[in-house]
């Protein structure tokens, strides 16, 4: 294969009216992670603190898919690493093998630590959930 060129970052436009401005970043290099409509859930846990589970993220690669027993069961998870620095995030649930836990499998866990509000929260912060 051919050397590798430069892979472009997605930007969250705030002006784009399914992101409403309000995003989520890598704190240790800014690239947009995730927008703020794509949060499903605040109460996770991750392997440093608490984290939040996303229906959809961006500029991140996926490493390779491998069953780990986590707090909810056995799932096959793969960890998930910012495209711009290579830091390793949190992970995507690839399979639940409990019925219950289904609602995973395609998610995205970003762990808090990793992650620092972008654009548009300064306005009405206090009201969002």
């Amino acid at each position: 294969r051919g050397a590798m060129g430069k892979t472009f970052q997605v930007y969250l436009s705030p002006e784009s009216p399914t992101i409403s401005g309000r995003t989520y970043a890598c704190v240790h290099c800014r690239a947009h992670l995730a927008a703020h409509c794509d949060l499903i859930s605040k109460s996770f846990q991750g392997s440093q603190g608490r984290a939040y589970l996303f229906d959809r993220v961006v500029n991140i690669t996926t490493g390779p898919v491998e069953e780990r027993v986590l707090l909810t069961g056995l799932h096959s998870v793969a960890d998930i690493h910012c495209q711009g620095c290579g830091t390793t995030l949190g992970w995507k649930y690839e399979h639940a093998f409990e019925s219950s836990q289904k609602y995973k499998e395609g998610k995205f866990i970003i762990e808090l630590a990793h992650l620092i509000k972008d654009n548009g929260w300064d306005s009405d912060d206090s009201n969002s959930s």
